[in-house]
C-alpha cells in the first residue's frame, strides 16, 4: 500500500514560506462530488474528511501511518490520510469508504460480511478500500498479493484469515448486493439507542440534546438504520432455526458502508475540546501556578479543571472495596501519564494548543517499575493503607502437594517471566458528554454502561439516574475499556461549563494511560507417577498491578483456580499475588492471568512428557478433566466437560504434524520444524461473585419484536448472537427483531462485556425472556407448548394443529415501553464462594479449547515462521459458527503477539511503531474444529468462548520453538533474540560437555 511519509508534512513549511499558517480554499473531489474546504493547507487530509466533511468512515487510530485505519484511495491509490496534508489533495479524486457503496453494496463490502471479515469495524473502512484498490488491478488477487496490499492496516479483532478470504472471493458477489429495496420496517440489525419510553418510538435523544454536524442531528452515536436484499448465501434463518446458523451479523451493514459511529465519529458542532494534562514522572509531586492567568493568554480556551473542581468523591475502581484510583491526582502523581488537569477550549482553538508552558511544576521522586524493588524492605508504600505493596493475593489449596512432590517418579521445575501486553485497539478513548437537564449525558466506547456510570456519578457527585451512559460502537476493547477512562473528565466539563465537551485520546496517551496485561514472574514444579499421572503441584505468581488496583484482585484469584490447567491434580497449592509498583496500571487483557499462568503449566506438562518418554498428547490426554472429575478448588463437574473431546479431536493433525517436522528436520540444518501443543480451561464470569444480566423483549403493535440488548458487542458479535438465541426461545424468525442496544437509561443491566460471559450470562437470560414471553402469548391464546406462532404484518398468527387464531395486534393495550406482550428476565449464574483455602465453586461452567502450532526456527537468526495452528475448542454449541470461527482466529492472532512479539516497555513502545502487533501477514492458516459438548446450564447448552482462544496459543508455540531448537524460552516475548541467546547458551553447554 503506498503511503504518504511524515516527512512531506514535515517538509512544507520549509518550501514554502508562511504556508500553512493562514486558510486557504483547497478543492477536490470526494467519492465522485466536487468539494471545496477552507482549511490550513496543512491540516491533515484525515481531519478534513472527518470533521470538514463529516466523512468519519474514514477512522483515525494513530495519526502517524501506523495502524493504517485512515486509509483512502486519492486518485486511485491508497494513502494514509492522516500523513497527506490537505494541501496536497488539491486538484486530486478521494474515495473513502462512504463511496463505495452508491445504492448498493460492493461485491467486496459484501463479501466482508458474508464471511464474517468485519468484527468489531473500526479497521473494516480501510480495509475494504485498500481492497478495492487491489480488485481494480487483479480481480482474483492470491493470497501473497493481499497481503500485500492490505499489508498496512492493523486489525486487532479478526485474525485476518476471514479478511483474506473475503478478499480473494470478493468476485462471487458482484451484481448482488442491491440496496434500493424500500424498508416498511428496519431490517434485523438496526440498532435504536435511543429511546422515550414511549409506544416503542425511538426519536433522537431527548431535548435540547446538541445537534452533530456528524450525524446530521440524527442522534449522537446512534446508528443509523440500513434497509438492503444482501443477495448472500446465507439467509436469516426461519423461526426456529437461528441457534446453529450463520446469519450475516446483525450490525454488520454500517460497519462496511462506513456509517457505523464509534466514540470519535459524532462530536457535537458546538462541543468545547478537553486535553488532558499528564505526569511526565513515575512518581512525582506537582503544583500549579496561575492557572487563570494561563487562559487569558490563550484566546479561545475557556478553562482549566482541576481535582480542586470534582464535586464528588475523587476515586474510582473497577471493584469496589479495592477502588483507589482518582480522576484528576491531587497533589502527586502515582504513574506516568497519570491525568493531573484539563484544559476546555474552542475546537480550533484546541487543535495547535501547546501545553508545553501549561503552569504547573513538578518535583520527581523515586519509583519502583518491578514488584522486587516495590516489595524490598524499606521500600516505600504506593498506598499508605497498603504493606509491602500488596495489594491483595489469591490462595488455592488441596490435598499434600508437598508430599505428592516427594513422592514423585518424576518432577518438572521451571520460572517463566512475561512482560505488559498492551492492548492495541485501533480505536483509542473516545467520546463527548454533554447535559440533558440535570443529567449528565456520556455518549463513548466502553465494554461496561453501568459501571461507568456509576463511578462517574460518584466523581460527579450525583445519583446515578442523573448519570447516563450511551455506549457508541466500541473498536475493540479486550478488557482495556472496562475501566473508566475519559467518561468522569468529559461528564466533568459538561457539568461545569453546561456546554458539550469532547474528548479523543491520542494514541500516545492511549497506550501510556490505559491498562495492560500484568506482567508476571512464575515459578512451578509437577510431579507425576510412574504411570504418567499428575500427582501434585505448587505454584507461584507475582503480578505486577501497577499503580491502581483495576483488575488486579481478579487475576490474583482467578490464576490459582486456573493455574493447574484442565487436568486433575488431586494434591495442589496455588498462590496469586498482585503487587503495586510505578508502572502502567494492569487490568484485564482477555484471560485475567490465565495465559500468563498456562505458559507455566503447558511448558512444564511438556518436559514431564519427555521425562516419562511419553508422547506429548497422550500425555495430556491420560490427565485431563472427565465428566465427574472434581477441580483443584473441589468443584465436581457432573457434565459438559470437552477437553478429552478437544484433545482426541486433534490426533490426527498432531500425527501428521509431527512426521512432516521429522522428515523436514531430517534434511535440513539451518532451520528446524518444532511443533507444540498446550490446552485450556476457563471459567466464565466473575469468580465466586454475583453475575446477572437481564434481557427485555416485548412485541409492538406493528409486528415487530423489540430486544433490549444491553450486552456491548465490541465485535465479538453478541449483538447477532443473543438475537439468535432469543428468537429460538420465543419461536419466532430473526428478521423480525428490533434491537435497542445498551444505553443506561432505557436498557436493563446485561452486565459488562468480560470474562466469556456474554453468550453464556446474557444469552441465558435471553433464552429465558425469550421462553417466558412465548408462554404468555401461549397463554393469551389459550394453546399448549406446542403452538407456532408467526408475524403476519400487525398480526400475530398462532398455529396449532388445525387450528389456527389471529391476533390483531393494534387492537390491544400497550404498556409503557410500548408492547403488547413483554417479558423481562435476569440470569446469574449459581456459584459459590470460595473458602479459606480456594474451596468451593467458582464458575457455574467452564470452556475448554486445545491448540497444535507448527512453526519453522531459522537457528542463525533466531526467526519464528508460523507454518499452522490447528484449533480444537469446546464451545457448548455453537450458536454461531462463522461468529466463532472469526473470534478463534482474532485469540490466536493475539495469543502469537503475546508468544512471539508483544512487549509494552514503559516509556519506550508508546505507539504502534515500535509497539509492534501481528500484521496480515503474521497469522497462519488456522484450522477450527468446533467440538460441542453441551452444558446443561448455558443457552442451548452454549458456553463461552471470547477468552480461552487466546490461552493455548502462547504455549502452544512456546513448546513448538522448544521441540525444534531444544530450547525453552524462560522471558515472553520469545524474540529473535532471545531465542538466538537460548541457542548460543544451548550449543555453549553441549561443547564444554563434548571437552569434558
Amino acid at each position: 500500500m503506498s503511503q504518504v511519509r511524515s516527512e512531506a508534512i514535515e517538509a512544507l513549511p520549509d518550501l514554502v514560506p508562511g504556508f500553512g499558517l493562514e486558510r486557504a480554499d483547497i478543492a477536490f473531489a470526494v467519492n465522485g462530488a466536487a468539494v471545496s474546504v477552507n482549511v490550513p493547507p496543512l491540516r491533515r487530509l484525515s481531519q478534513v474528511l472527518r470533521d470538514e466533511l463529516q466523512l468519519t468512515g474514514t477512522k483515525v487510530g494513530c495519526d502517524a501511518g501506523d495502524c493504517g485505519a485512515c486509509t483512502v484511495l486519492v486518485d486511485g491509490d491508497a494513502v494514509c490520510a492522516c500523513l497527506m496534508p490537505a494541501a496536497s489533495a488539491a486538484g486530486t479524486s478521494v474515495t473513502t469508504v462512504e463511496g463505495l457503496a452508491n445504492g448498493r453494496l460492493s461485491a467486496l463490502q459484501a463479501s466482508f460480511l458474508a464471511h464474517g471479515a468485519a468484527q468489531c469495524g473500526i479497521c473494516t473502512p480501510a480495509l475494504l478500500v485498500a481492497g478495492t484498490a487491489l480488485l481494480e488491478t487483479k480481480p482474483n488477487p492470491t493470497e501473497v498479493e493481499v497481503q500485500d496490499a492490505l499489508g498496512g492496516i492493523l486489525c486487532r479483532c479478526t485474525g485476518y484469515r476471514k479478511i483474506i478470504a473475503a478478499v480473494m472471493d470478493a468476485g462471487r458477489f458482484a451484481g448482488e448486493t442491491s440496496m434500493d429495496r424500500a424498508a416498511s420496517h428496519p431490517p434485523a440489525g438496526t440498532f435504536s439507542p435511543y429511546s422515550d419510553g414511549e409506544k416503542g418510538q425511538v426519536p433522537a435523544l431527548a431535548t435540547p440534546s446538541p445537534r452533530s454536524s456528524r450525524g446530521e442531528g440524527k442522534g449522537e452515536g446512534q446508528r443509523q438504520p440500513h434497509s438492503l436484499d444482501l443477495g448472500l448465501d446465507r439467509k436469516m434463518p426461519s423461526s426456529g432455526n437461528a441457534v446453529g446458523a450463520s446469519p450475516v451479523r446483525l450490525d454488520g451493514i454500517p460497519k462496511v458502508t462506513g456509517s457505523e459511529k464509534f466514540g470519535g465519529d459524532s462530536f457535537p458542532t458546538d462541543a468545547l475540546a478537553v486535553l488532558v494534562v499528564r505526569s511526565p514522572h513515575y512518581h512525582a509531586g506537582f503544583a500549579f501556578g496561575d492557572l487563570d492567568g494561563w487562559v487569558k493568554k490563550h484566546p479561545g480556551i475557556v478553562g482549566v479543571f482541576t481535582a480542586a473542581d470534582i464535586p464528588g468523591k475523587n476515586c474510582f475502581g473497577v471493584i469496589g472495596p479495592f477502588a483507589d484510583q482518582p480522576a484528576l491526582a491531587e497533589g502527586f502523581a502515582r504513574l506516568r501519564g497519570e491525568a493531573v488537569a484539563l484544559v476546555a477550549g474552542e475546537r480550533e482553538a484546541m487543535l495547535d494548543l501547546d501545553l508545553s508552558d501549561f503552569p504547573v511544576r513538578w518535583t520527581e521522586l523515586p519509583h519502583f517499575l518491578q514488584p522486587g524493588d516495590a516489595q524490598a524492605e524499606g521500600a516505600a508504600l504506593i498506598h499508605a493503607n497498603r504493606p509491602d505493596n500488596l495489594l491483595t493475593k489469591g490462595f488455592v489449596e488441596r490435598g499434600d502437594p508437598e508430599a505428592a512432590l516427594a513422592g514423585a517418579a518424576f518432577t518438572a521445575t521451571g520460572a517463566i517471566d512475561t512482560s505488559y501486553v498492551e492492548h492495541a485497539y485501533i480505536e483509542p478513548e473516545a467520546g463527548h458528554a454533554y447535559m440533558d437537564g440535570d443529567t449528565v449525558v456520556v455518549v463513548a466506547c466502553t465494554q461496561a454502561p453501568y459501571m461507568d456510570r456509576d463511578d462517574t456519578a460518584k466523581v460527579l457527585g450525583l445519583a446515578v439516574d442523573k448519570v447516563r451512559i450511551v455506549p457508541t460502537a466500541t473498536g475493540g476493547g479486550f478488557g482495556s475499556k472496562l475501566d473508566v477512562s475519559l467518561q468522569p473528565l468529559i461528564g466533568l466539563v459538561a457539568l461545569k461549563t453546561g456546554r458539550p465537551a469532547a474528548l479523543a485520546y491520542t494514541r500516545n496517551e492511549s497506550m501510556m494511560s490505559t491498562t495492560k496485561r500484568h506482567p508476571s514472574e512464575m515459578k512451578a514444579t509437577i510431579g507425576v507417577d510412574a504411570e504418567g499421572r499428575v500427582t501434585g503441584m505448587v505454584f507461584t505468581g507475582d503480578f505486577n498491578t501497577g499503580a491502581y488496583a483495576s483488575w488486579g484482585p481478579t487475576v490474583a484469584n482467578r490464576v490459582p483456580v486456573h493455574a493447574s490447567g484442565p487436568y486433575a491434580t488431586p494434591n495442589y497449592r496455588a498462590e496469586g499475588r498482585a503487587i503495586h509498583t510505578n508502572g502502567p496500571i494492569s487490568g484485564a487483557f482477555r484471560g485475567f492471568g490465565v495465559p500468563q499462568a498456562t505458559i507455566m503449566q503447558e511448558t512444564l506438562y511438556d518436559e514431564l512428557a519427555g521425562k516419562l518418554n511419553m508422547d506429548r498428547l497422550d500425555f495430556r490426554l491420560k490427565n485431563c478433566l472427565r465428566n465427574g472429575s472434581e477441580t483443584v478448588t473441589g468443584q465436581r463437574l457432573e457434565s459438559g466437560v470437552g477437553i478429552f473431546e478437544c484433545l482426541d479431536a486433534l490426533r490426527p493433525h498432531w500425527a501428521r504434524a509431527t512426521a512432516d517436522a521429522d522428515t523436514f528436520n531430517s534434511s535440513n540444518t539451518s532451520k528446524k520444524r518444532g511443533v507444540g501443543i498446550a490446552s485450556c480451561w476457563y471459567g466464565c464470569g466473575n469468580t465466586s461473585l454475583p453475575n446477572p444480566s437481564t434481557i427485555r423483549v416485548g412485541i409492538a403493535p406493528a409486528g415487530e419484536v423489540i430486544l433490549h440488548q444491553g450486552a456491548v458487542d465490541i465485535g465479538q458479535g453478541s449483538n447477532t448472537v443473543i438475537t439468535q438465541i432469543c428468537a429460538d426461545a420465543l419461536g419466532l424468525p430473526l428478521e423480525r427483531f428490533r434491537l435497542k442496544s445498551a444505553d443506561t437509561a432505557i436498557s436493563p443491566d446485561a452486565g459488562k462485556t468480560s470474562a466469556s460471559r456474554q453468550t453464556f450470562v446474557t444469552g441465558k437470560a435471553a433464552e429465558k425472556a425469550g421462553r417466558a414471553l412465548r408462554e404468555k402469548i401461549l397463554r393469551f391464546a389459550n394453546v399448549s407448548e406446542n403452538a407456532a406462532l408467526q408475524l403476519d404484518g400487525a398480526a400475530l398468527v398462532i398455529r396449532e394443529g388445525e387450528a389456527t387464531r389471529r391476533i390483531d395486534l393494534a387492537t390491544l393495550d400497550v404498556d409503557a415501553d410500548g408492547f403488547v406482550f413483554r417479558a423481562e428476565e435476569t440470569y446469574d449464574p449459581p456459584t459459590l464462594p470460595l473458602d479459606a483455602k480456594g474451596q468451593g465453586k467458582p464458575y457455574a461452567l467452564y470452556g475448554y479449547g486445545a491448540q497444535i502450532a507448527e512453526l519453522e526456527v531459522d537457528l542463525r537468526l533466531g526467526t519464528v515462521k508460523l507454518l499452522k495452528i490447528t484449533a480444537a475448542h469446546d464451545v457448548g454449541k455453537a450458536i454461531n459458527p462463522l461468529l466463532v470461527e472469526g473470534q478463534i482466529e482474532g485469540g490466536i492472532a493475539q495469543g502469537i503477539g503475546m508468544a512471539l512479539m508483544e512487549e509494552y516497555i514503559p516509556g519506550r513502545t508508546e505507539n504502534l511503531h515500535d509497539y509492534l502487533i501481528p500484521t496480515i501477514g503474521d497469522v497462519p492458516p488456522i484450522e477450527h474444529i468446533l467440538i460441542e459438548v453441551p452444558d446443561p446450564e448455558g443457552p442451548f447448552g452454549a458456553k463461552g468462548l471470547g477468552e480461552h482462544v487466546l490461552i493455548p496459543t502462547a504455549p502452544a508455540i512456546l513448546n513448538a520453538i522448544r521441540h525444534a531448537t531444544g530450547v525453552l524460552i524462560t522471558k515472553v516475548p520469545a524474540t529473535p533474540t532471545r531465542i538466538r541467546a537460548g541457542i548460543r547458551e544451548k550449543d555453549g553447554i553441549r561443547e564444554k560437555e563434548a571437552r569434558a
